[in-house]
């Protein structure tokens, strides 16, 4: 069976360092920098660090984009890549790795990067195969004057969520007051994960690749997310991060599941009134039980360099993304982000993600079969929240397409 994967950055990406460091210009001769990412506030800022690199001789180009995800292994597949950076974290790296489509960086390390922080290297199998510049995490968002109204205190558990969801909406405050990152497909599959690792559940059997997730934990994911998106508008199924920040800033939400990443933008009030920013708190997210640690998942964003890609424009893609991220950077974009390393200081957009932090919240799973088991629950979850499969024959769908695919990826014999 495929070895796993052993990290060294996991909840210790919350490590930060402060001390200064002088930094000279990009001084890059030569070369292409193509940058395939996320799009959101925090990386945006990194690209356009990384894009000051250009010159006559520097060409430096980026592709920010949510679907990302489905681009990568494409894109670096091809010989030359056609992105010489790919901006990942804990799951979409993955795959990279089993294709060997990402290549080690201790030398470009050793000799460009060595102010980098030690919890700053992703070290996979002893090799440096990224650089990490941002820790994330989904967490509570909430509305303190829509609760204050309604009479409840600020939730600490999903029991807690779903008592002031219930009467926000009998006392007529809002129908919907909830909203989550819950649209089919991988976003589903993650809210499942960060509720079943919420109830203390596992994936996988120990020590191997063999499915675990039709358990009583798993049940109570299911029921949980089932009685959460009971308060979401209808249309939950379609939500994605941009939709759900947009319903918050439009107040039409009180209690919130949502990315870290996205507290700066809504604190900034660009797009909201400022009713709505002063009532805005950032707490970590729910525990799934009473005593549990916090239902969600601990992540870190990093870059990566093409394998397939040369020499001088991996030397100049590094370069350049370390412009972008350099103390002076950070400092200048705290506010943006958690950042790691250099140079940060901690703001009020960074409490939910802290506070999950030291609440106890687990890593995302880093083993090379985690992405089938999420490609398995995105494809399959949809069907018992809108009633056509019961928790039971949910749990044993997923299980068997997770099953068929490690088999046929050899994971499984």
């Amino acid at each position: 069976m495929t070895r796993y994967f052993r990290l060294s950055v996991s909840a210790s990406v919350l490590a930060f360092g402060f001390a200064q460091v002088a930094h000279a210009d990009c001084g890059i001769s030569a070369g292409s920098v193509s940058i395939l990412g996320n799009d959101f506030p925090a990386l945006q800022a990194v690209v356009e660090g990384a894009r000051s690199c250009a010159t006559d001789s520097v060409r430096v180009s980026a592709n920010l984009t949510s679907d990302h995800r489905d681009l990568q292994v494409a894109a670096l597949t091809a010989n030359p890549s056609q992105y010489s950076v790919a901006v990942v974290a804990n799951g979409s790296i993955v795959p990279l790795m089993n294709a060997g489509l990402i290549r080690p960086l201790d030398d470009l390390v050793a000799e460009y990067g060595d102010w980098l922080q030690p919890t700053q290297l992703v070290r996979i199998e002893g090799n440096i195969m990224a650089v990490a510049f941002m820790a994330n995490a989904q967490h509570l968002f909430y509305r303190a004057d829509i609760l204050e109204a309604a009479g409840v205190e600020a939730p600490e558990t999903i029991a807690d969520v779903l008592a002031a969801a219930e009467a926000i909406r009998e006392q007529g405050l809002m129908r919907n007051p909830v909203a989550m990152v819950s649209g089919a497909g991988w976003n589903l599959a993650q809210e499942f994960v960060n509720l079943h690792l919420g109830h203390g559940g596992r994936f996988f059997e120990p020590g191997s690749a063999e499915p675990a997730v039709n358990s009583p934990e798993g049940l109570a994911a299911l029921e949980a997310l089932k009685a959460l998106t009971s308060f979401s508008d209808p249309d939950y199924l379609t939500f994605d991060s941009n939709s759900v920040q947009s319903l918050w800033e439009a107040g039409e939400v009180a209690l919130m599941l949502h990315w870290g990443s996205r507290g700066a933008g809504i604190l900034s009030g660009d797009n909201t009134t400022a009713e709505i920013v002063a009532s805005t708190v950032l707490a970590a997210a729910p525990k799934a039980e009473e005593g549990g640690r916090p239902a969600t998942t601990l992540w870190w964003d990093g870059f990566t360099i093409a394998a397939n890609t040369s020499d001088e424009d991996a030397a100049a893609s590094f370069q350049a993304m370390l412009n972008g991220i350099k103390p002076e950077r950070v400092a200048e974009n705290s506010a943006l982000a958690v950042w790691l390393g250099e140079g940060y200081t901690p703001t009020p957009a960074s409490a939910g993600v802290v506070a999950s932090a030291e609440g106890g919240a687990a890593p995302y799973p880093m083993t090379p079969f985690m992405g089938l088991m999420h490609t398995a629950l995105g494809d399959n979850l949809a069907g018992f929240l809108q009633g056509s499969a019961t928790a039971e024959e949910t749990l044993e769908t997923i299980e068997a397409a997770y099953v068929t695919a490690a088999r046929a990826q050899g994971f499984l014999n």
